[in-house]
């Protein structure tokens, strides 16, 4: 009765005939014992098929928070590798951001030291023409101071001896 092809159905039980013997069971005994077994069997079958169904509904379940798990692990491993490159990426940027900065001083730099020496030397050039305008100015002063001396000179001479002015325009 334990083999795997023997298939007990509540219809088998229900069907199955006796053989009729001499001092046998009591036939109504026995069709009331057929009827109680195969009702049990009914439920019992029922049962286990309402036990199936959970158990396939439990597996689909199961199988959907492994699906659920195994996304959200996914998910988990694709955020922690954008972190990561979220922050390769801006150390990349901050370096590059340093480097141009840098290079930006560098040149500022580089024109401020320019423009300097430019005014230096302009300045430089600026004393040098002030130098030379008042050296010039100061030639022509003298010069016209000495003019001034002459003409004084004369004014003196003149004064003594107007015929000596005279005399000495002719020469």
């Amino acid at each position: 009765m334990t083999d795997d092809s023997f298939q007990l159905t509540p219809h088998d039980i229900r069907g199955h005939e006796f053989p009729r013997a001499f001092r046998g069971y009591d036939p109504a005994l026995v069709e009331s014992f057929k009827q109680r077994v195969s009702e049990e069997f009914e439920r019992v079958l029922r049962e286990r098929a309402q036990l199936e169904e959970r158990a396939r509904g439990f597996q689909e379940q199961l199988r959907a928070f492994r699906d659920r798990e195994r996304a959200m692990n996914e998910a988990l491993l694709a955020a922690q590798q954008l972190r990561l490159d979220a922050e390769q990426q801006a150390r990349k940027d901050a370096d590059l951001i340093v480097r141009e900065a840098k290079v930006e001083a560098l040149r500022q730099l580089n024109e401020a030291q320019g423009e300097d020496r430019v005014l230096r030397e302009r300045t430089d050039a600026g004393k040098r023409q002030f130098a030379a305008f008042l050296a010039n100015f100061r030639a022509l002063l003298e010069r016209q101071l000495g003019e001034v001396d002459g003409l004084q000179t004369y004014a003196q001479t003149a004064a003594q001896s107007p015929s000596d002015l005279v005399l000495k325009k002719q020469a």
